[in-house]
């Protein structure tokens, strides 16, 4: 459904589904209600300012009986941030993609504490892109090629190449060498990632995720042999790279998840995850020619 506000200082209007019936006469009480830990006079003033859209546009006031609209859309009363210590780079731009380098620490898309200190809403900032979206994600910890789509009308066929698994993505990462292990390798697993636990498992049952490891190069370390990994991802699960090395016993540098949860901590922009989305190669779906986007950041813990 196309939201009937606009995109607002980079941020999308937020849609919430009304019930079709309830102990509520109009939409605002049912907003009251749902919403009471919040300030109950800037949801008034937003019906009242008419900012509160139904689809197709239609002004839904402090008036609107519940049950008239099936969806809402507002905008959010967003907190003030303080900007991350990161950096996001372009590394090409045309009318259809723009394609940066993600820095470690910057969210993908708003969510949660970081709303304007994302990628996208910085580039919507930045290049007056207010219609750009991203065509796929990285975790905020993990840094590297990100692509985005920046004209509605042809997004979906880059959006296709993901979807029908036809991008080649290569990341490099730095974790522990086991000198047991044969590489390169072919690592299957069934991971599931649950809405209400932090982290990804690994469960019993037919693999979904598939990860080819390669060791570049090694190096002695006072904590014992490292060393720079390829990893190619035939899937792309949640973690599916951070859960798979550390299942080997090689869990990736400065990882706070794997293999083992550590506690809740503020950011040590000294040490980021060493997990870098390296590479994307594809065939154009508009020019039919290949392309490859490399990262121009480097892992700091690699030699």
């Amino acid at each position: 459904m196309e939201s009937p506000l606009p995109v607002r200082n980079g941020v999308n209007a937020t849609r919430l589904r009304l019930p079709e019936s309830g102990p509520w006469a109009t939409a605002m009480e049912y907003l009251l209600e749902r919403f009471n830990h919040v300030d109950p006079q800037g949801i008034v003033d937003r019906f009242k300012r008419g900012e509160v859209r139904g689809l197709g546009g239609g002004i839904i006031t402090p008036e609107t009986p519940l049950g008239e609209h099936t969806f809402l859309w507002y905008y959010r009363e967003l907190p003030v941030e303080q900007r991350l210590p990161v950096e996001l780079s372009i590394l090409h731009q045309d009318e259809h993609l723009v394609v940066v380098d993600k820095p470690h620490f910057l969210p993908t898309t708003p969510g949660g504490m970081y709303v304007a200190e994302s990628a996208l809403v910085r580039l919507r900032l930045l290049l007056d892109l207010p219609d750009l979206v991203p065509i796929h994600r990285l975790d905020r910890m993990t840094a590297g090629v990100l692509l985005f789509a920046a004209n509605p009308r042809t997004r979906g066929q880059y959006q296709l190449l993901f979807e029908r698994r036809q991008i080649r993505k290569s990341y490099q990462a730095v974790a522990a060498v086991r000198s047991d292990l044969a590489l390169p390798l072919t690592t299957r697993s069934r991971i599931h990632k649950s809405r209400s636990y932090l982290l990804s498992q690994e469960l019993p049952g037919e693999p979904n995720a598939e990860t080819r490891i390669s060791l570049i190069r090694s190096w002695a370390t006072p904590q014992g042999e490292h060393g720079l990994y390829q990893l190619e991802p035939h899937t792309g699960k949640t973690h599916q790279l951070r859960v798979h090395l550390a299942s080997l016993g090689i869990g990736i540098l400065n990882d706070p998840f794997y293999p083992r949860l550590l506690e809740q901590a503020p950011d040590d922009y000294t040490k980021p995850l060493q997990l870098l989305a390296h590479r994307l190669e594809f065939v154009d779906p508009l020019s039919q020619r290949p392309v490859t986007f490399q990262s121009e950041l480097h892992l700091g813990e690699a030699r």
